[in-house]
């Protein structure tokens, strides 16, 4: 389950919302796992999108309330997808799931800095926009 706020509203996604959502993919390697990973979920951008949410900063929680904050600029059509799949298979708790931000680190040498790699949430459960 997803918790979205956006002001006073909470919006709630559980995985079918999910992937009711337009799907997004690709593969990369990451600094957490041993080789390619091809990742599917919903972009950032989609997701918000679906909410009308177009400015404001996202704060993202994880499960043991570990949080993020991730400038609405990262929103973008080549940018972060919560993942909801890796190889075809949801992902456990012990596998960082059952979601994660997840960004193309092999796209760009944009999305492979220090920033990128913590604002690469898992255990997600919250968004708060504000």
């Amino acid at each position: 389950m997803l918790l979205v706020t956006v002001g006073d509203t909470r919006h709630a996604f559980n995985l079918e919302d999910l992937q009711a959502l337009p799907a997004s993919s690709f593969q990369t390697t990451t600094i957490w796992t041993e080789g390619a990973q091809t990742f599917r979920g919903v972009s950032l951008k989609a997701l918000l999108e679906s909410l009308d949410v177009t400015e404001g900063v996202i704060h993202a929680t994880a499960i043991n309330d570990y949080s993020v904050t991730i400038p609405m600029t990262d929103a973008t059509a080549d940018g972060p997808i919560i993942a909801y799949a890796a190889n075809d298979a949801p992902m456990s708790r012990r596998g960082k799931g059952p979601l994660w931000i997840v960004y193309p680190y092999d796209s760009d040498l944009k999305f492979q800095t220090e920033t990128i790699y913590s604002r690469s949430i898992w255990q997600l459960d919250r968004l708060t926009i504000e």
